[in-house]
């Protein structure tokens, strides 16, 4: 079984952050170092370590982060202009959490990614 992380204590609010939107499936706060205006993780209330160790059964919640992120970019004001989601998975793809999260990030231009 995988470890409890400093997401797991956010989704309970067991520690202090800015919960921005919360359901049975998914919760989402601000990043506390941001890297852009809005800047919301977005976490599934189960503990999923990484992309890696995705099933089927975690379709719903998965799912649900990106409905949620379109609702939050909408609250946020950043939807029609555009914003960049991220998932990251393990050390080469720059995971520091490891529970599944999304990167939702916005309100100003954010430039190419990677050079293709």
């Amino acid at each position: 079984m995988a470890e409890e992380t400093i997401f797991s204590k956010i989704i309970r609010r067991e520690i202090p952050s800015e919960i921005v939107y919360q359901d049975d499936l998914v919760t989402a706060f601000r990043d506390i170092s941001p890297k852009a205006p809005s800047h919301i993780v977005i976490v599934p209330n189960i503990l999923i370590p990484t992309v890696n160790d995705v099933t089927a059964e975690h379709e719903a919640a998965l799912g649900r982060m990106f409905t949620a992120a379109a609702k939050i970019a909408e609250r946020e004001g950043i939807a029609e202009n555009g914003f960049r989601l991220i998932v990251n998975c393990n050390r080469h793809g720059g995971q520091e959490v490891y529970h599944l999260h999304m990167h939702l990030l916005g309100g100003r231009p954010l430039g190419p990614l990677v050079a293709f």
